[in-house]
């Protein structure tokens, strides 16, 4: 079963993703800022990272190159799920070495096809 790790600020969207990851079969963790996350996906090496942007200290654009540039952490996936919505916010993510970039709202079957990409018979 992949493990997720679910970095964002917000107790609602953490709730829904994590309601929504847990049924379609994933294991969930969730941390309410980047500078923890980074600090527990060193630690756990969850399978896959969905990373807020827009959080208080370190943003997960900062977050998602520190991730990326470590070797130890490089292979982890990275699904940005943000409000900022312009094409430069996400060109700029996918720069920092994010695999995907969703918009919120978030579409259950999108963030879903997005995950089931990445990690191919991981549920």
């Amino acid at each position: 079963m992949a493990n997720i790790l679910i970095i964002d600020d917000s107790p609602t969207d953490v709730r829904v993703f994590t309601t929504l990851l847990e049924r379609a079969g994933y294991k969930v963790d969730s941390v309410g800022n980047a500078e923890e996350g980074i600090e527990r996906v060193r630690a756990d090496k969850p399978s896959l990272v969905i990373m807020d942007v827009i959080m208080p200290g370190m943003n997960g654009f900062q977050a998602t190159r520190t991730l990326t540039r470590d070797p130890e952490t490089s292979n982890i996936p990275i699904v940005m799920i943000t409000t900022k919505s312009m094409e430069t916010d996400r060109v700029w993510g996918l720069r920092q070495g994010a695999r995907a970039f969703i918009t919120k709202p978030v579409n259950e079957k999108d963030l879903l096809a997005c995950i089931n990409d990445l990690l191919p018979n991981a549920a």
